[in-house]
């Protein structure tokens, strides 16, 4: 595993109890990718402080990610907003165990999937995540790229899913309200 400098490990603010599993340096602008057990944190080493967390966000927020081995690009997708970055890990410490640290950590936060497909492009996945740091789990219902929120038929497929998987992981029957990307 590349060595991560101490400024970048202080400047990831680690909790009590966290620790960087696996780090590597951006090619590209010189960020530091940090996977810990709790969050994705990338580090600008030429900040300081809160400033120098360019990203700082826990497992459940990564709705996909990928590992290019060709190129050394891995990449991720979030939940709701942000858009999709990229990190080329190649010549400056090469990926080390960042790719398999990321896949597991995204892994370890999906607790149930289930997808809503009515044909036409009308998809949507409900899925329930564990956040790391508090084991606490969250609803998240995630509509396809061409899929209208306002689709009643949907509404009543989604909803029925969200019943089961919510009664499968011991949440309360009660839908917390509609049109939202995490509950």
């Amino acid at each position: 595993m590349p060595e991560v400098p101490d400024p970048v490990s202080r400047a990831a603010a680690l909790e009590r109890g966290q620790k960087v599993l696996a780090g590597a340096q951006d090619d590209h602008t010189g960020h530091w990718v940090l996977v810990t057990p709790w969050r994705l944190v990338v580090v600008d080493p030429a900040a300081f402080g809160e400033s120098a967390r360019v990203v700082d966000r826990p497992w459940r927020d990564v709705d996909a990610g990928g590992w290019d081995p060709h190129t050394g690009t891995l990449t991720v997708s979030w939940v709701g907003q942000g858009a999709a970055l990229a990190w080329r890990l190649w010549s400056r410490t090469g990926p080390g165990r960042v790719p398999e640290a990321f896949r597991e950590r995204v892994q370890a936060s999906v607790v149930l999937t289930r997808s809503v497909d009515l044909g036409s492009g009308r998809r949507v996945r409900v899925v329930i995540r564990k956040d790391l740091r508090t084991r606490e789990l969250h609803e998240q219902v995630l509509l396809g790229a061409t899929t209208r929120g306002d689709d009643p038929a949907l509404a009543r497929a989604v909803a029925e899913v969200r019943r089961e998987l919510r009664d499968q992981v011991g949440l309360p029957p009660e839908l917390p309200s509609a049109g939202s990307a995490d509950s």
